[in-house]
């Protein structure tokens, strides 16, 4: 079942927050269904589809591409048939996605750029569920937008001091500093925000000390995840 579901912890939360956020913003509406469905999808073919062109072995990643592909196919066109105009949105998307096979091709999909790049690809979902929704905040929304790309390299950053940079000083001094900059911004724009980043700038320092187990840092960040999702979520209620 590995070949089929996804094992990077962090991305599920990258894949649901931007959605609720968009939803928070601008309502719900049942378009929202097969919108995220037509995501969710879209998130699982690219997973075994990376694999399949980092490590060459068609033989054990075709089944679930084509079998994700074929699932996709007809999610992509009610998607398009009931809104076109998000048909730009998926070119936007491939033009993101061409930089991850790059480093997929390389061997080096853990690179801190390439993080990034996931990372602005998967937030940016809350733009089309944002314009599908009953209302819409362009403000408001990007945002959210910003916040949530902030806040997930944070957690990108610091994630490496915890265990592929866990001896790197200057990824420990890069992840401190940043979330120092983080909870400085955060209080300038939403004193909501203040909680939450205060937490994070802790942990950031704190964590890396301990000799905690892989296992252990991802159930710490899915509780942070939890905490700021639901801040974000709630913020345009608040607002």
């Amino acid at each position: 079942m590995n070949r089929y579901i996804p094992n990077q912890h962090g991305a599920w939360a990258m894949l649901v927050l931007p959605f609720l956020c968009g939803m928070s913003l601008s309502g719900a509406s049942w378009l929202h269904i097969p919108l995220f469905l037509c995501w969710l999808t879209m998130y699982l073919f690219s997973f075994p589809l990376l694999l399949w062109i980092k490590t060459g072995r068609s033989e054990r990643y075709r089944q679930p591409t084509l079998l994700y592909g074929g699932l996709l196919l007809p999610l992509l066109g009610i998607v398009v048939w009931m809104e076109p105009q998000l048909l730009w949105y998926g070119v936007a998307l491939l033009l993101f996605f061409i930089p991850n096979m790059y480093f997929a091709r390389a061997r080096n999909e853990r690179a801190l750029l390439n993080d990034v790049l996931a990372i602005a690809m998967f937030c940016s979902f809350i733009y089309p569920v944002a314009y599908m929704g009953q209302e819409l905040n362009w403000r408001m929304t990007s945002q959210l937008f910003v916040m949530l790309v902030l806040y997930f390299c944070g957690t990108a950053v610091y994630v490496k001091t915890m265990i592929r940079e866990k001896n790197n000083p200057f990824y420990y001094r890069l992840s401190v500093g940043y979330h120092v900059i983080i909870l400085v911004l955060a209080g300038w724009w939403h004193l909501w925000l203040f909680v939450p980043t205060t937490l994070l700038l802790l942990r950031s320092i704190m964590l890396p000390q301990r000799q905690l187990r892989t296992r252990t840092v991802g159930m710490i960040e899915l509780g942070g995840a939890c905490i700021v999702g639901s801040v974000f979520v709630l913020l345009p209620i608040i607002l």
